[in-house]
């Protein structure tokens, strides 16, 4: 059965850090495009970061130079490192694999995501 279990969320004060990990069972992530979204309560499910069909990392505009995307393919593990963090990353983080991006395309591949974790940044 294929799951991806995300990890590593919690409450951080503005200006600290959190390393996310996702790892999947049944699923090698080396073989599909991978990414972590996030969605804040009242606001639509937003792109974080994920890796290109080139696995060049991309990033949304506001996450760039902050946080930094990473995939262990020994472990088959996804992992986010989250530094400086604001208020404003606020939100449920979650991994997702086989999806289709403008960067990535690897079809064919089934789209599966964990639970998520999340993440509480206070001021």
């Amino acid at each position: 059965q294929v799951q991806l279990v995300e990890s590593g969320g919690g409450s951080v004060q503005a200006g600290g850090s959190l390393r996310l990990s996702c790892a999947a069972v049944e699923y090698t992530l080396s073989n599909v495009c991978v990414g972590w979204f996030r969605q804040a309560p009242g606001k639509e499910r937003e792109f974080v970061a994920g890796f290109g069909g080139d696995r060049s990392p991309y990033y949304t505009d506001s996450v760039m130079g902050r946080f930094t995307i990473s995939l262990d393919n020994a472990k088959n593990t996804l992992y986010l490192q989250m530094d400086y963090l604001k208020p404003e990353d606020t939100a449920m983080y979650r991994c997702e694999a086989g999806f289709i991006f403008s960067q990535c395309d690897r079809r064919p591949a089934n789209h599966y995501w964990g639970r998520g974790t999340q993440v509480t940044v206070f001021s």
